[in-house]
Parts: C-alpha cells; structure tokens; sequence
C-alpha cells in the first residue's frame, strides 16, 4: 500500500511504509507530518501510522548547528525533465550532424545534478564535449586539405582524442543511467527502468524518450492532485 505525504499544503509521494521509514531516519519526513492512503479517510500523523502497522519510529539525526524546532532535511518539490519531445530532438539532432545532441546532453546532465546532486554525469559530458571539440581542431586542417584535394597527413592524436571522446562520452551514458534510475527509484519512486542495450546505441534520444513518459506521469498525478 502506498501512502501520501502531506506538509505545509504540499503533497508529496506515493511512498510505501517502508519508504516512510527510512525518509523519517534521514530527516525527509518528519513524525509529525500527516500521511494518508487511498483506503484511508483521514489523514494521521506519520508516528500514528507506523506505529499502528507495528513498523519501529526511526529517530532522525539530530542537525548539529540548526535552530530549536528547525527541519532538518526540508522536502522540496523537484524540477520536471526537460521536456523536448525526443522525436525533435532526433530531427534537429540529424539536422546538424549530432552537435545539438552534444550540448543537449549538457542540458540533461545539468537537470539531473539538481535532483542527485552526487551524479557525475555532468562531469563525464563536459569532458567528453572538450575531447570532440579538441578533435575537431586537430582534424581541421585535413579537412582544409580534403577541400583543395591536396594530400591528407596522418593525425594519430586526432584518433587518439576520437577514442578518448567516444570512452568518456560512454562513460557519461551510463552514469547519467545510474543518475536517473536511483533517483526514480528512490526520492520519486516512479519506478523507472532503463535498457544498457538502447544506453549504449542511443544515449540522449533514449534519455528523452523516457524523460518525456516521466513528465506524462506527473502531470497526470497533478490532475489527480496526487503531486
């Protein structure tokens, strides 16, 4: 059974009992707040619900410096996905040979620090975009040379930087899957699963298929006042 979290007018959830556990413990969720299921006329301290399902009322740790009476973790609402259809995002993606999709995975990455500020996906995409802008550069005078049909020199560190993008670039994919999948699994348990096949082959595009289900979701959850 699932329950919402209400505080200060503010609905948050659906959480299991054993969600509300452990957000108690971290501080997520205060005792004091008031919970209600579907099955449920009225809501009822969160204290009174555990106890009464015979579940233990972790103890909150206790904020070293904050002031008599302070929360100490405040739940706040997270930011929606972006929300660029992934077909437009194909479209523009082709349009201009993949660089959109270079910064568009900065975008994503950027969106995703703020709802799991430990991700590292923004790292590895910035990384990787300076190692695909830094091959660019040292492949541009062959393709100076390719336009006046003069001959084409050898560029090992092109490659070398051509490998290094595509393994940092992967790398990101993957931390971003991580990124996504804890944080609709735990702080909005969405219940969200991601393929490592259609990871790897498609990234971004795959990313914002599912990004553009999960604003679906929670618009569909604010019609029904359940967000």
């Amino acid at each position: 059974m699932s329950y919402q979290v209400s505080r200060d007018g503010q609905l948050y959830g659906p959480y299991t009992l054993e969600d509300l556990q452990r957000y108690v413990a971290s501080g997520n969720v205060l005792a004091t707040d008031l919970a209600k299921s579907d099955d449920m006329t009225d809501w009822l301290p969160v204290s009174q619900l555990l106890g009464a399902a015979g579940a233990a009322i972790p103890v909150p740790p206790a904020p070293a410096y904050a002031a008599p009476g302070a929360y100490a973790v405040p739940i706040v609402p997270y930011p929606d996905p972006p929300n660029l259809n992934w077909g437009l995002l194909l479209l523009i993606d082709i349009l201009t040979c993949g660089f959109f999709q270079v910064i568009w995975n900065i975008i994503l990455s950027a969106w995703a620090k703020k709802i799991q500020p430990n991700s590292k996906a923004l790292v590895f995409y910035i990384v990787g975009t300076i190692l695909v802008f830094a091959n660019f550069g040292s492949s541009f005078g062959n393709a100076l040379a390719a336009m006046h049909h003069e001959p084409l020199h050898k560029n090992y560190l092109g490659s070398l930087l051509a490998i290094a993008a595509w393994v940092v670039r992967l790398i990101a994919r993957f931390s971003m899957l991580g990124t996504l999948e804890q944080h609709y699994n735990g702080p909005e348990p969405i219940g969200l699963r991601l393929n490592p096949v259609l990871t790897f082959f498609f990234g971004g595009i795959y990313f914002q298929y599912k990004l553009n289900q999960i604003n679906e979701i929670k618009q569909a959850l604010r019609y029904r006042g359940t967000l």
